[in-house]
């Protein structure tokens, strides 16, 4: 067996018994020219999204399409709920090195390239169709490339989070923003957040997703907004009695990757890892999608009002909270009008 890669005459001395120490140099040189094995790539990817939700479930389907695809290259390990990293922190673990892959949102990207802040804006995306257009032709690439110079994460898919809706703990009149002055809104840390919070009429309240259950329990806030599949994963509708469909935004979730470990894999492994995650963008758009259009009859069922608003009050009111905004002062605004402009 050792004849394929022993230097020549070492197995004839080792066949006449010569000496130990020859059978212990023919096995060191068997060893020493023989190919080394390719070390597994182990990629940690971690979420906010509950266990639940489509984009949680996505992951998994990134993880089987990609270990399946490249067998025995990569070993990757999903990490949903904030299990590894609390929301809003997976991104700088990223840039550390703490981390290989997330699932990360425009707020995220605003807060360190603020040119690109209108993305965060209420009512910037008018429906799914409008949202795909714009990520999967040029300004989607050129989105795509500021966010991997400047920043140091490759985005390998665009997935649909869904559109948010303000949910209440107690049922209230609605049909303006002015109706919700003084309504506590749990958002998520971040400036960015706590505008879009303030466009639809509410006083925005900084709060990891986690504590949102308990806090409309007790009363700590008065709502929160989510797209109605993560409303309905986490269970919101338990500590709920009304949601109010503002659709005040259609919001992109990004799968993305730590550039310094996109860049060690090799051409082949890039284009395996990249269709894993649009597979897995898939899985979670037609999922989500889908269940949009069951959630609403559900919830009646479950005994929440349900609130259909003009949006145009809505819509004025975000006009009016941007333009006066500090943070929106850096803002494209010929990318954000090149948006706008997509049909």
């Amino acid at each position: 067996m050792l004849d394929a890669v022993l230097p020549e005459g070492t197995m004839a001395a080792v066949r006449r018994g010569r000496n130990f120490a020859g059978i212990m140099i023919a096995l060191a040189a068997a060893l020493w020219l023989a190919p080394a094995a390719e070390a597994q790539i182990t990629l940690r990817f971690s979420s906010s999204a509950p266990p639940a939700d489509f984009l949680a479930k996505s992951m998994t389907v990134f993880k089987e399409t990609l270990e399946q695809s490249a067998p025995g290259q990569f070993k990757v390990e999903v990490y949903p709920g904030n299990m590894l990293f609390r929301q809003g922190t997976e991104i700088p673990a990223m840039q550390r090195g703490n981390l290989d892959m997330s699932t990360g949102t425009t707020f995220e990207i605003a807060d360190q390239i603020p040119e690109l802040g209108f993305f965060n804006r209420a009512y910037l995306f008018r429906d799914y169709e409008h949202l795909r257009k714009v990520f999967d032709g040029p300004l989607g690439a050129e989105y795509r490339k500021k966010v991997a110079d400047k920043m140091g994460i490759e985005i390998l898919a665009v997935a649909y989070l869904g559109t948010r809706q303000l949910a209440l703990r107690k049922a209230m009149t609605v049909k303006g923003p002015q109706d919700l002055a003084g309504v506590k809104l749990r958002v998520p840390s971040g400036p960015e957040w706590q505008l879009l919070g303030q466009a639809i009429g509410t006083t925005p309240v900084p709060m990891a997703m986690a504590e949102t259950y308990l806090a409309l329990k007790t009363g700590s806030v008065d709502g929160q907004d989510n797209p109605l599949s993560i409303f309905n994963a986490a269970k919101f509708y338990e500590v709920s009695e009304q949601v109010v469909l503002t659709a005040h935004m259609v919001q992109p979730v990004f799968i993305d990757i730590a550039k310094p470990v996109w860049d060690k894999l090799a051409p082949e492994q890039q284009q395996k890892v990249e269709a894993a995650a649009k597979a897995a963008q898939r899985a979670n758009d037609d999922a989500r999608r889908a269940d949009e259009t069951q959630i609403l009859a559900g919830l009646k069922t479950k005994g929440l009002t349900v609130t259909t608003v003009d949006l145009a009050p809505f819509r004025a009111n975000a006009d009016k909270v941007y333009a006066t905004a500090d943070l929106a002062k850096p803002w494209d605004r010929a990318m954000m009008q090149r948006v706008q402009d997509t049909h």
